[in-house]
């Protein structure tokens, strides 16, 4: 039952996602780099780091896409589809909101809810972190990749005046 399940929601991403980046990704550009490109960014690096995802997972970059991929470096979500929907809940708990990643969490809650208790978990830990949900990406790929994630884990302490 529970691959049919992933199944199903395999196949309304497949058919979602293209729609998405069309209707709602349209003045997004994609980026000017590409998977052997980033292979060449120093060895610490966000680029690196994101290129060796690439490689060891045999993904292809999507168009527009590719800051989905750094928020499973930084968040250490797999790319599961369980995981998937907890880090579109750890997104929601960062701050994000889109129309599209509400009809995730409904849809991965309802198909999914045996695994609620890991979504809350991953809410709050997007709560935690600093905000990161509206970053762009690309301009971070020479920054050290441990660095920023350690940066990034770190909760916003408020300012006192």
């Amino acid at each position: 039952m529970k691959k049919l399940r992933t199944k199903f929601i395999i196949f309304m991403y497949e058919n979602s996602q293209k729609q998405y980046r069309k209707y709602f990704k349209k003045k997004k550009r994609q980026w000017q780099f590409n998977e052997e490109q980033l292979l060449s960014f120093k060895q610490d690096s966000l680029g690196r780091t994101l290129g060796e995802f690439y490689k060891n997972h045999g993904f292809r970059m999507i168009p527009k896409m590719e800051n989905h991929d750094v928020y499973h470096l930084i968040t250490d979500c797999s790319t599961n589809i369980q995981d998937e929907i907890a880090m579109q809940y750890l997104l929601f708990g960062n701050g994000k909101r889109s129309a599209y990643l509400l009809g995730v969490l409904a849809l991965g809650t309802i198909v999914f809810p045996e695994f609620f208790k890991n979504y809350l978990q991953a809410f709050k830990k997007g709560q935690q972190m600093k905000t990161f949900h509206h970053w762009n990406f690309e301009e971070l790929l020479w920054q050290n990749f441990d660095t920023l994630k350690d940066f990034i884990k770190q909760k916003e302490t408020p300012v006192f005046y």
